[in-house]
């Protein structure tokens, strides 16, 4: 196993340069970051001295690759035309902008479906990731594992496999798995963390994980609330993301924290533990 790429989501408010040395700051590996206002709109037009200056940055310390977030506002398949419209052209944008800062990943909620049905969700996400996907783009695009509250599409293992499955160009897709969501939608990662892993490896294919994003729960097993909580306070325990940084199967994979924080002293003394778990197996 190599060292753990490890980091959490961090803000862009004081521009992509400042959000890189808040990363160097934590002794973070990896991190997130919203494309624009996590309430949608547009975004800011790139700055080039300070996109120049994070990917120094990025390239001196080692980070990398990140997880660009996108807004949570994007529903693909949406009941009003307007919406899905909203979300592709903004997706389109958004995947321009990373092809920036080529060779990250950018994940995003596969949306709900609004009382159409799950069938209908799926053709709609397809159908709008066929728009927007572009042939040799440098940016992989992540399906996140969903919670399933609500009409939420890609609660299963099964609709994210559908998805891929209904994408031409599915080498650009992959799955971003969250720790918090596959266990409110059921996924028992607490007892059997490797059976987890083979039956996502059953569906949809190892190969297709690319991130994941450690939260804890306030919630039990299977609860479908969605509902984060700091590292070993919740549902999940400590010995989960022991396991979770541990496993030889996860190995590589940038692993980014959502946890609920005040600031960077959380997300810094929670990389810290997660690197210790680590840092003690490889030894």
């Amino acid at each position: 196993m190599g060292e753990l790429i490890i980091g959490c989501h961090l803000s862009t408010s004081n521009g992509y340069a400042a959000m890189a040395a808040d990363a160097v700051s934590i002794n973070a590996t990896t991190f997130a970051f919203f494309t624009r206002n996590p309430r949608g709109g547009n975004a800011r037009e790139l700055d080039e001295k300070d996109l120049a200056s994070f990917l120094d940055t990025l390239e001196e310390h080692g980070i990398g690759p990140l997880v660009a977030h996108a807004p949570y506002t994007y529903n693909l398949c949406s009941a009003k035309p307007e919406t899905v419209e909203f979300a592709r052209r903004a997706m389109r944008e958004d995947l321009e902008r990373m092809e920036r800062m080529p060779g990250h990943l950018y994940n995003f909620h596969p949306g709900a479906h609004v009382k159409q049905g799950a069938d209908e969700g799926i053709r709609l996400i397809c159908e709008g990731l066929n728009e927007v996907l572009e042939p040799g783009q440098a940016t992989t695009v992540l399906l996140e594992t969903m919670a399933g509250k609500g009409t939420e599409v890609g609660r299963s293992f099964e609709e994210l496999a559908r998805i891929i499955d209904g994408v031409a160009h599915d080498e650009l897709l992959g799955v971003c798995l969250d720790t918090c969501h596959v266990a409110d939608a059921g996924y028992d990662i607490v007892h059997d963390l490797d059976g987890v892993l083979d039956e996502f490896d059953r569906v949809i294919g190892l190969d297709r994980l690319r991130a994941l994003h450690l939260n804890d729960s306030k919630n039990p097993l299977g609860s479908h609330k969605d509902r984060h909580e700091k590292i070993g306070a919740g549902a999940l325990g400590l010995e989960t993301f022991r396991a979770v940084v541990t496993n030889p199967r996860l190995s590589g994979l940038p692993m980014v924290l959502e946890t609920p924080q005040t600031g960077l002293d959380g997300w810094a003394t929670e990389i810290a533990l997660l690197r210790s778990f680590s840092d003690a197996h490889r030894s």
